[in-house]
């Protein structure tokens, strides 16, 4: 590949395990760019939503995701020129998301714009299978986690400072299936990648998270 010597940060995680927030940070602080692929399941999601997409029809909705227009702006995301930051957050995105990002032709079509975002001077890549399948040969794999009921608390305050509506308990009970669909799914499971390192975050704060993800990068050179 052209661009690997161009270094990447892959961070891995289950949803709501602070993996965005840390990501972003330490692309901030290191001057790198910032790849949250996670957003782009929901962008197909939101996409079809707004289409009436069939969403029983797999090869439909990855053509939404192949013709996908992102990017990511000061702690912003973009589809084409409008702000869906606040939009793919909704639970109703958050679960269709997690159930189309089981398809594979739904996944191959967001390979090649994922490998996209590696550009110099490096990239922050968060989502579930950066280390694992998109860049497998990352300079630095972190698998970041937390115990589910520290998540669906975070997800819980999350929700509620945007203005959305939530129930903790219906929270924890969607965290758990869609751990249980990640971790199980035939394509790209969630599964920690060789020579990762383990960040459990479930007593920790932002700021050690990020330390720590620095100083391991720190590390290598």
């Amino acid at each position: 590949m052209p661009n690997s010597h161009i270094p990447v940060i892959a961070i891995d995680g289950p949803t709501a395990s602070g993996k965005g927030t840390v990501a972003h940070k330490v692309a901030d602080k290191l001057g790198f760019h910032f790849l949250d692929s996670g957003s782009l399941y929901r962008l197909t999601a939101l996409s079809a939503i707004r289409r009436g997409a069939d969403l029983h029809d797999e090869h439909a909705i990855a053509k939404l995701a192949e013709h996908l227009q992102v990017s990511f702006v000061g702690g912003e995301i973009l589809m084409a020129s409008e702000h869906v930051t606040q939009a793919i957050r909704a639970e109703e995105v958050g679960n269709l998301a997690s159930k189309i990002a089981a398809l594979p032709t739904v996944r191959h079509a967001l390979t090649g714009l994922q490998l996209g975002f590696r550009k110099a001077p490096g990239l922050v890549a968060d989502g579930r299978d950066m280390g694992t399948v998109i860049f497998p040969n990352a300079q630095l794999k972190v698998f970041l986690t937390a115990s589910v009921e520290a998540r669906a608390q975070r997800r819980y305050k999350q929700l509620i400072d945007k203005g959305f509506s939530a129930n903790i308990k219906d929270l924890l009970s969607d965290l758990q299936a869609r751990d249980d669909r990640d971790t199980h799914r035939a394509i790209a499971p969630l599964v920690p990648a060789e020579g990762a390192h383990f960040l459990d975050t479930s007593h920790m704060t932002a700021d050690e998270a990020i330390e720590q993800v620095l100083k391991w990068y720190a590390q290598l050179k």
